[in-house]
């Protein structure tokens, strides 16, 4: 077993156990279906898609519905959390509003990029493993139950809370950063559908205030899911605000800018001009450096 296989075996148990710890915090709290929290169940529920799917994909060697596959487990969680809870007020509609809308519209995204692009670089050396692909979708598991868990929390809680100050604020964060997004996949889209542009670099538009832009709306919107969860919160559920901080890490530290800069790195290292723009522009924020 080489030290890649053996990392990823170690992981997973790993990220079942954070898994477990956070459906443990918010289900006291939660709302039950069948004698079970329904916050628990949307955790089980998270892995479960994501298994399923890892069968045939592993047989095809593909990572063709990997990203599809994470944007229906978000739905099939909302979904849950929804018809499961016995009662559903208007900040569940709003949060399940907004997750789905991100899902459908990031979903959609990346499987037709990856439907005209062939393949996706991340997964051309873990794919033939059966461990280390394994691993990339159990990951998205823990992804996407981590990432919903505020929302989650909120949508199954059986004390209920009315819309305020707090609702208005999130709102308006995860708009800001829904349209960032969106506007950024829209610019990278459009800058490389253009001949001129091919094995080029994107630096124009708001790519020119930060490496990753799509990233910050990514940020932004789940800290506005967050704020708007956060004022029905209590005791162990107060864990699930981790939400935004993991998105953070996974976009800057594992999945996101880390693999993003090392493919860029390889293709333009050399080229002075992306030297520069790696110097004068900063990876996240344009108030911070990279």
């Amino acid at each position: 077993m080489n030290k890649a296989v053996f990392q990823a075996a170690l992981a997973i148990p790993v990220i079942l156990l954070v898994a477990v710890g956070i459906a443990w915090a918010g289900s006291p709290a939660s709302e039950r279906a069948w004698n079970w929290p329904v916050f628990g169940l949307c955790a089980a529920l998270a892995f479960a898609i994501n298994w399923v799917v890892f069968v045939p994909s592993f047989l095809g060697k593909t990572e063709r519905y990997f990203d599809l596959t994470g944007s229906f487990t978000y739905l099939g969680l909302l979904g849950l959390a929804l018809g499961a809870s016995g009662g559903v007020d208007a900040r569940a509609w709003i949060l399940a509003a907004m997750v789905a809308v991100w899902a459908v519209r990031l979903g959609s995204f990346l499987f037709r990029r990856i439907r005209e692009d062939g393949s996706d670089g991340r997964f051309d050396s873990i794919k033939p493993s059966f461990v280390r692909f394994l691993m990339a979708w159990t990951l998205q598991g823990l992804w996407v139950f981590l990432t919903l868990s505020c929302a989650l929390a909120a949508m199954t809680a059986s004390e209920k809370v009315p819309l305020g100050g707090w609702a208005l604020l999130g709102a308006f964060l995860w708009l800001s950063g829904f349209v960032l997004e969106v506007v950024a996949d829209a610019q990278k889209r459009a800058f490389r559908s253009d001949p001129a542009n091919r094995d080029r670099f994107i630096a124009s538009g708001l790519w020119a205030w930060s490496r990753h832009p799509n990233y910050v709306g990514e940020i932004t919107l789940w800290t506005g899911v967050a704020v708007v969860a956060f004022p029905v919160l209590s005791g162990g559920q107060y864990v699930t605000l981790i939400s935004p901080v993991f998105v953070y890490v996974l976009l800057t530290k594992i999945s996101g800018i880390a693999m993003v800069e090392r493919r860029g790195m390889r293709k333009w290292g050399d080229d002075p001009a992306y030297r520069a723009y790696l110097e004068r522009t900063p990876a996240l924020f344009p108030l911070g450096r990279g």
